[in-house]
Parts: C-alpha cells; sequence; structure tokens
C-alpha cells in the first residue's frame, strides 16, 4: 500500500505543506465572497409589494463583480432614478423582458443579464459619471465582461459598450436584443424552452455553460447527503475519498476550495469515533454541522440549469450536471490516480446516490470490472462507455413509458455531428451501441477536449482564474500530491485523522501563538 510505505516524516511534511497552501487559498477566495449574488438572488426580488422583479439593481461596489461572474454573455444596464416618473412608468416594460433572461425561471438563461443601477443613490454618483448619464432612463448594451471597469463617453469611438436609442417599450427593447443576437425571442415565450437543443449536439463550444450546472450538481449532491444524513460508519471513507477527488481535479476552482475546506474539519465533525459509539445518529447534526460549509461557495446558483436545462421542468438538471461532473473528473486525473478515481466515483454513487434502481444499476456496472484500472484513458473511457449503456438502458425505458423529453431524447454519445472522427465506419445505425464501430483514440481526445478546456473555457473567458495567469491545468497540479492513488478505507481514515489533527494543531497556533509538542 503507496500510503504505509511513505515515510512518517514524508507524510508530515506533504501535509503540512498542502495545509498551508489551503488556508492560504481560503483567505483569496474570501475575497470574492459575493461575487456569484447575483445567480441566487436575480429573479427572488421583492418590490414590497410581493411583486418579483426581475431586473437586477446594481451599485458601485458589486456592480464589477457582478458583470464580471454572471454566465450571460451580454448585458444590458438601465441607468435611472427613482424619483423620475418616466423610470417608474418604463419599469413594467423593461420587467417584462428581463423575466425572459434572468433567474431560476429564466425562459432564455444565460443569454442577457438585465441590470439596474439608481444613479440618484450618492453611492452610484461616480459610476453614473463614467457612463456619462445624461437622462433618464438610459440603456445600455454590450458583452458582460466589458462593463467591468469601464467607462462611455458620447463621441466614443469602437466601444463594445453600446447605447439602446429605440427600447422605450418592452416589444422595442425585445427587437433590439433580437436584432444583435440574431434570436427571434417573444415576449409570450414560456418557461423551459430551449434553444440550444439542436448546439447541444452539434456545437461544442455549449458545453463551456455547464460548469456552472456543474457547480450547482455538486452543491445539490451534497445537500442530499446533508438531508437524508448519509454520512455513517460506513459511508465515512468513501465520501472523504471523493472530497479528495474533488479537491484535486473538480473543475470550479471554488468547489475545489470548498471540498478543501471540507475536507479541513471533516474529522472535527464526523469523527469515526463518534459514528462507532452510535451507528445512528450524525455528530455533524448539533451545533457543529456540514451545513455550515457550502460546498461551492455560499452563492451557487440554484435551478439555475443552462447546459442542463431540459424542455420541461422534471427532466436533465441535475442527473444530467452530475454525469458532466463525473465526466470532469475523468479526464483530469494522472494514470497513478485512476484505479483511485475509479473506486471513489463508484462507491460515491453506491453510497450517496439515493436513485435506487440507478445506484444499483451503476454499481453493477462497477463490479464487472475484474482488473485494476491502470491508464487514465481506461478511466475516460470505462466512464464515456458506462453512461453510454445508461442511455441505452432508459431510452427503452422513457419509449414504452412515454416519461423522457421530447426534445432530449436519450442518445449514443457523441453524436456524429459532434465528432464524426470517433466512428470508425459510416454505419446505417448510431442508436444502437452494439452496432457501433468506435475510434477509441479519437473518443478519448474528444472527451478530454470536450470536458476539460472546452468545459473550462467560459471561466478562462470571464477571468475568474488567477490574476497571474495559472491555469487549470496548473490548479489541478498543485494538489495533486494529496489524492491518495490507492485505497483502502482504513488508511483513508488515518490520513484523514491526520489531517484534521494537523488542522486543529494549525488553529490553536493561531490562537495561542504557544508551541505543543508531539502534536502530529
Amino acid at each position: 500500500m503507496l500510503m504505509a510505505a511513505a515515510t512518517t516524516e514524508t507524510k508530515k511534511t506533504t501535509l503540512v505543506v498542502f495545509l498551508g497552501a489551503l488556508l492560504l487559498g481560503f483567505n483569496e477566495a474570501s475575497d470574492h465572497a459575493g461575487s456569484r449574488s447575483i445567480l441566487r438572488v436575480v429573479g427572488g426580488g421583492d418590490g414590497g409589494d410581493g411583486v418579483v422583479e426581475y431586473g437586477v439593481e446594481l451599485n458601485a461596489s458589486n456592480f464589477d463583480a457582478v458583470l464580471k461572474d454572471t454566465p450571460a454573455s451580454f448585458s444590458v444596464v438601465e441607468f435611472f432614478a427613482h424619483w423620475c416618473p418616466a423610470c417608474r412608468n418604463y419599469k413594467p416594460q423593461y420587467e417584462k423582458v428581463a423575466r425572459l433572461f434572468n433567474g431560476p425561471s429564466a425562459v432564455h438563461p444565460g443569454i442577457v443579464l438585465m441590470t439596474r443601477v439608481d444613479c440618484a443613490l450618492k453611492v452610484n454618483t461616480n459610476l453614473c459619471d463614467k457612463f456619462s448619464v445624461g437622462h433618464y432612463p438610459m440603456l445600455f448594451w454590450g458583452p458582460s465582461s466589458k462593463f467591468v471597469a469601464a467607462s462611455w463617453e458620447p463621441k466614443q469611438e469602437k466601444s463594445d459598450i453600446r447605447v439602446i436609442e429605440h427600447g422605450r417599450t418592452a416589444e422595442q427593447l425585445l427587437d433590439w436584443i433580437n436584432k444583435q443576437l440574431g434570436s427571434s425571442y417573444a415576449l409570450d415565450d414560456e418557461k423551459f424552452e430551449n434553444e440550444h437543443i439542436l448546439s447541444n449536439i452539434s456545437d461544442p463550444e455549449q458545453i463551456s455553460r455547464a460548469v456552472y450546472d456543474v457547480e450547482e450538481a455538486t452543491s445539490t449532491a451534497f445537500d442530499i447527503i446533508l438531508e437524508h444524513k448519509m454520512i455513517k460508519l460506513k459511508t465515512r471513507a468513501s465520501l472523504i475519498r471523493f472530497l479528495q477527488l474533488l479537491v484535486a481535479h473538480h473543475p470550479s476552482r471554488r468547489c475545489r476550495q470548498g471540498s478543501a475546506q471540507v475536507l479541513v474539519n471533516f474529522d472535527e465533525l464526523y469523527p469515526s469515533e463518534a459514528l462507532i459509539e452510535s451507528q445512528e445518529s450524525n455528530p455533524g447534526d448539533g451545533k457543529n454541522s456540514l451545513h455550515d460549509f457550502q460546498i461551492c461557495g455560499k452563492e451557487v446558483p440554484r435551478g439555475y440549469w443552462i447546459f442542463c436545462r431540459g424542455s420541461k421542468n422534471d427532466t436533465r438538471g441535475f442527473s444530467c450536471g452530475l454525469w458532466v461532473l463525473l465526466h470532469s473528473l475523468s479526464v483530469r486525473v494522472d494514470d497513478a490516480e485512476s484505479q483511485f478515481a475509479f473506486v471513489s466515483i463508484c462507491d460515491f454513487i453506491h453510497n450517496f446516490f439515493i436513485c435506487e434502481e440507478c445506484r444499483q444499476h451503476f454499481y453493477k456496472m462497477c463490479s464487472s470490472v475484474k482488473t485494476p484500472i491502470k491508464t487514465a484513458r481506461n478511466l475516460t473511457l470505462w466512464l464515456w462507455d458506462a453512461h453510454n449503456k445508461v442511455n441505452e438502458r432508459l431510452r427503452k425505458d422513457e419509449a414504452s413509458l412515454g416519461t423522457g423529453d421530447p426534445k432530449f431524447p436519450k442518445i449514443i454519445w457523441p453524436h456524429r455531428q459532434l465528432c464524426s472522427s470517433c466512428y470508425s465506419s459510416q454505419g446505417r445505425r448510431d442508436d444502437k451501441l452494439s452496432d457501433i464501430e468506435w475510434n477509441k483514440d479519437e473518443v478519448y481526445g474528444f472527451l478530454k477536449q470536450y470536458y476539460g478546456r472546452t468545459l473550462v473555457s467560459l471561466y478562462k473567458k470571464k477571468a475568474l482564474l488567477q490574476a497571474d495567469g495559472t491555469s487549470i491545468e496548473d490548479l489541478v497540479a498543485s494538489t495533486n500530491a494529496f489524492v491518495v492513488p490507492v485505497g483502502a478505507a482504513l488508511a483513508i481514515a488515518i490520513a484523514s485523522c491526520a489531517f484534521g489533527a494537523l488542522a486543529s494543531y494549525w488553529r490553536s497556533q493561531q490562537k495561542n501563538r504557544k508551541p505543543r509538542r508531539n502534536w502530529h
């Protein structure tokens, strides 16, 4: 066993170094707290009379952070004054358009962010001056990121930010937006209509929007674990392993940091001794609890599925986001971690996925693997094949029962439109897994690109990585040493205890600065 072979001194040094890096990372993460609040509260505002307001009011303190961090490609910013009668009369028109794009119930999410800034508030005076606001209401259009630290002048040339001259009614404003996007949105569009149905199959860039869905799926999975009190003595080690995998390889940086924070405090909240003493109780249900930790941050979006949005309210969503998460993990591990990642994923689904039939079917596929998975390529292709088998099984069930999403039928993945080179021959049937001859090298290359670089490209475009230019790959490499590539439950538990002890020691040192002997 790898851990048994390592020296005590090496283990201690590695854990100390990694703990220090995590604690530094948490301080950095706190600087961004609240920057994702737009995704949590958008569409949930109350104007005081019980009416939901979809246009999001910004101010000078959160203007840059919100527009930097929104998943929407474009934004509309309305500068107004609350005392202005024309502004009050215009607000219902603006709201008709905003409800199409903003919030968890948006008809067309992730396309346009509709915002408002009250120039009558002193806190916003300088912000309104930067945009040369000369009348109310005044509307601006542009790529969301271009509003960050920006300004506008009336005679400014070659600016990405433009004034909307003809938008004084909801119809005029939406018509103006449609002309910019080449779209045909209508004010009477209904909820859950998804304009990306065909492009999900043919356009590989669509997966870049799934990074937000992966964050929500991760948070939802842990909410389910806590709600159903699923952390028991027999499941504790498998959860620790999965957290280690998330710390190293989650595609979202904020989820990696949140997972690390949970892992640092896990022994304190769920000590194995307490679980042994009481098999039925959860020690974390008391004063201290994982409920106090947000696995992907406090402002993670909810009900805001973009890539994973179905054409009906009860389709896709969480299950799609969880699959994307697993695929994204599989393409990021190294060869030495492949068996550990395989065991971690299989055990996590077996112990914590609450759909019984799905859980049993997935674990049956895991159990059919009789030899260790020794390469990352084998892990990625195994998970891809498993997903296709699930799709093929569910497609038959949904066809007979009429429970599928008519606009997102289960298909063999990837579709020929998305990766023609993945198919070795021009077969007559692409809907039956056994009839397809795959080019596995091309499939592996496609999956690496699709769930790897393309998935996080939106993060790069939004400049959500470190200011020093550190890439996703660099961040992953910095945490690889923490993931234990082999894994008996006892060894994992010992590692977790040591990690928790180090965390407790660090906290005590910060309090009293007194040395303590034999702390490890």
